[in-house]
């Protein structure tokens, strides 16, 4: 095949089509992350000649500054937690426990160093295909990256297919005087050595719960600002559930306010607010992500982004520039690391000559609090929004024998289901372990099982997931009157 064959549009191809094309591909990969590691053994693996570039830490966000140092520093606060209030506390004396923050963080940092050595560095160190660059990467025009070491040197890689997935970063609100304080990111509360007396958290969504939580369970007076309520975004019964579940556990939960100016005088936060002002000695800004695009000149290449600088792709991971794919937290999608690694491995495939889409309808969603959120599919709003008549079941977990078991009967799970077939639509849960429970759930709406499909499989007693049985038979029972274990 000729050198012209590089410039013809991706299309689907034979097995063998797609090995010939592969084996002459020139693959640039911009970032590192969760899609960039995906597409980058993806394309390695079927041939191709994978250049990938990253500006900073290997890994990205989850293993370095997202999803792994947080669930430690998460499950830390829970143990904690646990020594200090169980609901076993008459035969178990509670104790409190010395909380080093310290030596929580070299725990904490030495298992991100492993993780990262184990599932990026060393999988790069060994993979033959593909070539690491250290830089910051812009494109010159739709065929070539310039990529600056940051010490004067240069390096132009020319490509056939390219990969934007440079990921997000923590977007900061226009909050007058905030620039002027020293106020934490997830990342810097994260990578905190000691525990603030008081701490502020404005944001409402997954982070900054998790991390209030995590914070108050580790010592530290929390207050949470939510301009809506929390997880607005979510049926309006998840948010009142947790909201009730932090006040139990002491953290101040306001809702729809908003500060209005920021000052930081010894060594202090006065946050002013329409009820008066709060006073902090740390505050933790949690309000979203922005993508990682500024930089990379993507307008030379044809790339398009949207009003928020979210690069644009169609279900195949395609920019507008149709050799040049994106995934992960730099587009629109859902900012999940296992949707940004599914979509990178689509779009390696696509780069290839495949036709690899990303099915996102049973995306199952996990906040890590205590007790955790989980959801997947639709719930009865966003469903009505499609037009869709629907049946909805709310079970509250004083129904399910194991969280009666466990003396912990904290949050609901509830069943949305279509009305004229009873096909399950989408599941919300909150709940201990609800992440635990939701890809059962996933796996029913993607099977299309009807409620009463649900009800009649057979689940393990005393479990969790039971509680997905006993609010299929919430549709038809009063669940109240069954025996334990009623078929």
């Amino acid at each position: 095949m000729n050198d012209r064959s590089r410039d013809m549009p991706d299309s689907p191809n034979s097995e063998g089509a797609l090995v010939a094309q592969s084996a002459r591909l020139r693959v640039a990969i911009i970032g590192s992350g969760g899609a960039a590691m995906a597409a980058a053994l993806k394309a390695s693996e079927q041939g191709a000649a994978v250049t990938l570039i990253e500006r900073g830490v290997i890994g990205g966000t989850c293993v370095n500054v997202g999803c792994v140092p947080s669930k430690i520093f998460i499950q830390a606060a829970h143990v904690a937690h646990l020594r200090r209030h169980s609901p076993f506390e008459v035969g178990l004396g509670a104790a409190s426990p010395t909380i080093d923050r310290g030596q929580l963080l070299a725990q904490q940092q030495h298992r991100v160093n492993e993780l990262r050595e184990a599932k990026y560095e060393g999988i790069l160190r060994r993979a033959a295909g593909i070539e690491v660059l250290r830089g910051r990467a812009r494109f010159v025009d739709a065929r070539r990256i310039a990529v600056d070491d940051g010490e004067m040197e240069t390096r132009q890689v020319s490509f056939d297919r390219c990969l934007i997935a440079t990921g997000a970063r923590a977007a900061i609100p226009a909050i007058d005087g905030l620039a002027q304080t020293p106020f934490w990111t997830s990342t810097e509360a994260l990578a905190c050595d000691t525990m603030p007396d008081r701490l502020a958290v404005i944001g409402s969504s997954a982070v900054a719960l998790e991390l209030a939580q995590a914070f108050a369970r580790l010592g530290s007076r929390v207050t949470v600002l939510s301009r809506h309520g929390l997880m607005s975004a979510e049926d309006p019964a998840i948010g009142k559930a947790l909201a009730g579940a932090f006040r139990a556990e002491g953290i101040e939960v306001l809702e729809h306010v908003q500060a209005g100016a920021l000052q930081f005088t010894k060594r202090e936060f006065r946050l002013s607010l329409a009820q008066g002002d709060r006073l902090a000695d740390a505050l933790l800004v949690a309000t979203g992500r922005a993508p990682n695009t500024a930089e990379l000149n993507l307008g030379a290449a044809g790339v398009n982004v949207d009003s928020r600088q979210r690069v644009v792709i169609d279900s195949g991971m395609r920019t507008s520039a149709g050799h040049i794919y994106a995934a992960g937290d730099c587009t629109d999608q859902p900012q999940f690391v296992y949707v940004a690694a599914a979509a990178g491995t689509k779009a390696a495939i696509n780069m290839m000559g495949g036709a690899a889409t990303l099915d996102l309808s049973t995306m199952p969603m996990v906040v890590f609090t205590d007790p955790q959120v989980a959801t997947v599919g639709l719930d009865e709003a966003e469903a009505k929004r499609r037009g869709i008549d629907v049946r909805g079941r709310t079970l509250a977990l004083e129904h399910v024998p194991r969280a009666m078991a466990n003396f912990d009967t904290r949050g609901l799970i509830k069943l949305v289901a279509e009305a004229s077939s009873g096909r399950l639509l989408g599941v919300q849960a909150v709940a201990p372990q609800a992440g635990e429970l939701i890809q059962t759930a996933a796996l029913a709406i993607r099977a299309r099982m009807t409620v009463q499909d649900l009800s009649d499989q057979l689940f393990p007693y005393l479990t969790m997931v039971e509680g997905l049985k006993l609010a299929a038979q919430a549709f038809t029972k009063d669940v109240s009157q069954l025996s334990c274990c009623a078929g």
